[in-house]
């Protein structure tokens, strides 16, 4: 048990008025992605966020991604945990439910992301919450949700991708399955998950009264399949995998430049007629097998084969400032660190440096969204492991002997 000096960034930004969920208090119960990064979000919001963690071994995340930092904490922990506090208890003993409990009478919402029944087995579900503090907003995350004949299974974002059909349609026609390059499903559900806490904490302040929230990685990467699905139920065609083209319009995908590759999208005729005009291609408007949407994206390949005999001409970077400045959408294939070193990454602030109490200056990714008048803030780093446990308790009114009994009982021990 813990309770080292709190190490304070300044803000990136001086807001003028307090942040939107000052004052919000939540239990953040959960590990690795979904729930940890729903929690971040609403504590850059401004929630007094208290991760609840096992003594000993913390989120399994602390310990993963297989190289060293400093101290024990991963990169992937220091940027899914700042401006949490963390406490070090044992919800598996009785004294640790006991603390818990006195927690819970004092928050507005509650994320936990553990297997279907496990916080039932602990005896710290919805069922036993509500009777302790009726205006809790609980959120469950798991991979399959609460129901239904999967929500047993383990739930990972592979999984999820796997099988809410997100696989079937990444990657190339000829290719093996594919997942997304980046944990869609994982943090798909994080922000679902966010939109339905702050639903419900609005609802409550009209009745009082906290709901149960059902979160899960299937739903919200099947909730993602708008186009594929929309087409599939409109014509009947199961979608398939296009590599970056899209089934909505053509040309829109990746084309070969005499470099590698770049992007564009003339995604209307206006923009096709302009785009055959400005790389010197009158054919291709006359074209049978070009002239409207329909045949383009029916005669895609073709299509591919045709405009990559021009884009060849010229690299990547020679054509989308030709493109851009015709008023054509087109973009380079960024790596992370072009992106992040961009001019305008910098510009908006994407990667940012907060100060850790062990590694010095850590990078973090920048605030997704930017809210003028209460812009997000870096109030305090990323946890140590049980770092708040004796301040938060403190609060509650847990110290001196109390404190003790709790401590002689099991309540922080592994």
């Amino acid at each position: 048990m813990t309770n080292s000096t709190q190490q304070v960034n300044k803000p990136l930004q001086a807001a003028n008025r307090p942040l939107p969920l000052a004052g919000v208090r939540v239990l953040d119960v959960s590990q690795v992605m979904a729930g940890p990064y729903c929690c971040m979000l609403l504590a850059d919001l401004g929630a007094d966020v208290i991760k609840i963690e096992p003594p000993g071994t913390g989120d399994q995340t602390r310990g993963a991604m297989g190289f060293k930092m400093k101290g024990s904490d991963s990169m992937g922990f220091l940027n899914m945990n700042r401006n949490k506090r963390s406490v070090a208890l044992n919800l598996k003993s009785k004294a640790g439910k006991q603390v818990f409990f006195e927690l819970v009478k004092t928050a507005d919402i509650l994320v936990e992301n553990y297997r279907p029944g496990v916080m039932k087995k602990l005896g710290i579900d919805y069922a036993v919450l509500k009777d302790i503090n009726p205006g809790l907003v609980y959120a469950s995350i798991s991979g399959f949700g609460q129901t239904g004949p999967w929500a047993e299974r383990p739930g990972f974002d592979l999984m999820a991708q796997a099988m809410s059909g997100v696989m079937s349609v990444t990657g190339y026609p000829d290719g093996p399955p594919v997942k997304a390059g980046v944990p869609v499903a994982d943090i798909g559900c994080a922000l679902f998950a966010v939109y339905a806490i702050l639903a419900a904490h609005i609802g409550k302040k009209n009745t009082g009264e906290g709901q149960f929230i059902d979160a899960s990685l299937f739903d919200a990467a099947l909730a993602f399949s708008i186009w594929d699905t929309s087409q599939y139920w409109g014509t009947g065609v199961e979608p398939y995998k296009l590599g970056t083209a899209n089934h909505m319009s053509a040309p829109y995908q990746a084309m070969k430049a005499s470099d590698g590759y770049f992007v564009m999208g003339a995604t209307n005729q206006k923009l096709w007629a302009l785009l055959c005009e400005k790389i010197n291609r009158p054919d291709l408007m006359t074209d049978a097998r070009f002239i409207t949407n329909p045949l383009r994206l029916a005669n895609r390949e073709v299509l591919v084969a045709e405009l990559e005999k021009t884009f060849v001409t010229k690299s990547g970077a020679e054509w989308v400032d030709l493109l851009l400045a015709e008023g054509i959408p087109a973009g380079p294939i960024n790596t992370y660190p072009e992106a992040f070193e961009s001019e305008h990454g910098k510009h908006r602030q994407m990667r940012m440096e907060i100060d850790h109490p062990i590694e010095g200056k850590v990078p973090n990714i920048g605030f997704a969204v930017k809210l003028s008048g209460t812009p997000q803030q870096v109030r305090m780093h990323p946890p140590l492991l049980g770092e708040h446990t004796n301040s938060v308790l403190a609060e509650i009114g847990i110290t001196g002997e109390a404190l003790k009994a709790f401590e002689a009982d099991g309540a922080f021990l592994p």
